[in-house]
């Protein structure tokens, strides 16, 4: 019982540190698109 239960915890604790590692590279991936995106708009509106 206790194997299955270690198991089980085991189970739960990855699967909560994939989806944080998900979380995390989606974030990532959104201020590395988002940043040079603002930049962008930025200096264009300088130049009108």
């Amino acid at each position: 019982m206790a194997k299955f239960i270690d198991d089980f915890l085991g189970a739960i604790y990855d699967f909560i540190k994939l989806i944080i590692k998900c979380a995390a590279y989606c974030l990532l991936g959104m201020i590395i698109v988002a940043i040079p995106m603002y930049l962008f708009v930025v200096v264009v509106g300088l130049f009108k």
